[in-house]
């Protein structure tokens, strides 16, 4: 057994080989799974924000697992953010995932960390597996989905609030250069959702959010946008994202982050971006099946949004950390 650093200026078939691992191990997994291009760009690629590294557990010139961690750089400096710790089916019970896990604790440390975050569905072995080597629960989060071909459409259509001195602004893909300090300010407000108790705000820069806008294409991604601004000065007040493959290869739309600003909250503004968006994808994304969204289950408010307009419970996850 070799637990094998990717070279990330020169992965030659690694990461693609580490990627068929992940397949395999979560096709249980109902969701919409993470295709190669996004894999490669979240597990091998570093950001302005963070630096990433990645290990292949390799057993007679065949990969059989490996792991993923990243580093952020600008803020929570502490922690690190395992994503994904994968052994093949057919590998398992062998202690090959304790043996990822250690040399992945090996890794923060060498990086002077001291806590690691990581996901899982509530249940099934990742669960077991995280239980059983110590971690503990920081946050569960539900996942939900909308069925676009079943949806109510009349009544979502009258869900749309009635707003006065604000108006609507979208555009398809990345945001241009002109909206960058926009998104900056709307994206610093996702700064009081739900989260770990020892995570800190996230530190969205100008730099950082004008990465994201370049890397949407590098990710096998595009994007529906929409922001509200206040009539008077036009300060952006909120935002809401779907994405979906850039090649339509299958039927998910995936509802990012949604956030209205504190002193533009009680307009109904969140319930208008996220109905107006769906409605305009629908125009122009016919072919979509589903929308996918995550949610912290404690954060209220936003739960009862997505349950008026249709969304069904699919699954929870649990955020795990473990302290070093």
């Amino acid at each position: 057994m070799l637990i094998q650093p990717i070279d990330l200026d020169r992965p030659g078939d690694l990461v693609t080989r580490l990627h068929d691992a992940y397949v395999a191990a979560c096709a249980d997994d109902p969701g919409p799974m993470v295709p190669l291009a996004r894999f490669r760009h979240q597990v091998a690629t570093h950001s302005p924000g963070e630096r990433v590294e990645a290990w292949a557990l390799v057993e007679d010139g065949v990969v059989t697992g490996g792991y993923g961690l990243s580093l952020p750089q600008l803020d929570n400096t502490r922690l690190g953010n395992l994503f994904p710790l994968v052994v093949r089916p057919e590998r398992r019970g062998r202690g090959l995932g304790s043996a990822l896990l250690e040399h992945a604790l090996d890794r923060l440390r060498h990086h002077g960390r001291s806590l690691l975050l990581t996901e899982t569905p509530t249940t099934g072995v990742g669960a077991r597996f995280a239980s059983a080597r110590g971690l503990t629960v920081s946050l569960t989060e539900a996942r939900r989905t909308l069925d676009l071909r079943t949806a109510d459409w009349d009544k979502l259509a009258r869900m749309l609030p009635a707003v006065e001195g604000y108006h609507l602004e979208r555009w398809t893909g990345p945001a241009g250069p002109e909206l960058i300090p926009d998104l900056a300010a709307l994206m610093n407000g996702m700064n009081d959702a739900p989260r770990d108790v020892d995570v800190e705000d996230v530190d969205f820069s100008l730099d950082r959010i004008r990465h994201y806008e370049e890397v949407v294409p590098d990710r096998g991604f595009t994007c529906y946008t929409m922001i509200a601004r206040r009539d008077s000065d036009g300060a952006p007040a909120g935002y809401t994202r779907v994405y979906l493959e850039a090649d339509r290869s299958d039927g998910w739309g995936h509802q990012a982050d949604t956030t209205v600003l504190g002193e533009h909250r009680g307009h109904r503004l969140g319930l208008l971006l996220k109905v107006a968006n769906l409605l305009w994808l629908r125009e122009h994304e016919p072919h979509l099946e589903r929308i996918i969204t995550w949610n912290a289950t404690s954060n209220a408010h936003m739960l009862a949004i997505n349950e008026a307009m249709g969304f069904q419970l699919f699954d929870e996850w649990n955020e795990w950390r473990l302290t070093l």
